[in-house]
């Protein structure tokens, strides 16, 4: 499936870096995905009303659906937002590729499945989305960003985290998907893979002097895209900060540093 229009900015996916665009700022507003990690929809309709004004994209995750449903994403869509639905689907062929339809038609650009559910139901998740109108990029999860070597081994995994990501992300090409979440660590790998229409959402960013919390395999904003990131997912960072606002303008102002220079 081609990269839809909306999904390729001009300095978006394509590696090596397209020449210079004339807004940078505006350029990193659309590749940051605000992570709304959040318990119910007031909580996230106070977020969007402080980020809105710089912020493009925002993620949908389990907690935010699972509490409000799909009637949560309704006012994102109608406001002009870009919604990536993040629920990474798990299952048999048949039941995965139901739920990929049935996420296409609520009005997302962007949702994942689990790229451990194996080559099956890989392919029949991307094959559910033939024939769709504009329908949504869909992403494969390699490996989660809050895994190590420990985690990997605790699951019975014989090889690195990086080995496991590739291994992955082969096996979803293979199945026709061009898509992936992987931790900033595997960026190069994967972007080499893909080549410049692969589009590689990237978890696990920490802005320098930021906590880890959870995550294992992180990076810097600028880190991540040196490293061939089309877009990154931001939550903690910004989200629990005293001011969103700003910590998302700082953000968006260490991105569209790291554009300069990858533009020079």
């Amino acid at each position: 499936m081609p990269i839809p229009e909306r999904l390729n900015p001009s300095f978006g996916t394509a590696w090596p870096p397209a020449p210079r665009p004339v807004d940078l700022l505006e350029e990193a507003r659309k590749r940051l995905i605000v992570a709304l990690d959040v318990p119910d929809a007031a909580s996230a309709a106070r977020l969007v009303a402080q980020l809105e004004g710089n912020c493009q994209w925002f993620k949908v995750g389990l907690e935010l659906f699972v509490s409000a449903g799909p009637a949560v994403l309704e006012p994102l869509v109608k406001r002009g937002h870009s919604v990536f639905l993040d629920l990474k689907f798990h299952d048999i062929p048949n039941t995965v590729a139901g739920a990929v339809r049935s996420a296409a038609s609520l009005g997302v650009q962007m949702m994942t499945i689990h790229a451990a559910g194996g080559p099956a139901m890989l392919a029949a998740a991307h094959t559910a989305l033939e024939g769709l109108t504009n329908p949504p990029e869909l992403l494969a999860v390699t490996v989660l960003t809050s895994m190590d070597s420990a985690q990997t081994a605790a699951i019975g995994l014989d090889r690195s985290p990086a080995s496991q990501v590739e291994l992955l992300a082969k096996m979803g090409l293979a199945a026709g998907i061009r898509g992936f979440v992987c931790s900033p660590q595997e960026v190069a790998t994967l972007r080499a893979l893909t080549g410049p229409e692969g589009v590689l959402v990237i978890p696990g960013i920490r802005p320098a002097g930021a906590g880890i919390g959870d995550q294992k395999r992180i990076a810097t904003p600028a880190d991540a895209l040196r490293t061939g990131a089309s877009y990154l997912v931001v939550g903690r960072p910004i989200t629990q900060a005293p001011d969103p606002a700003r910590a998302g303008e700082a953000i968006l102002k260490e991105m569209a540093e790291a554009l300069s220079h990858l533009g020079s």
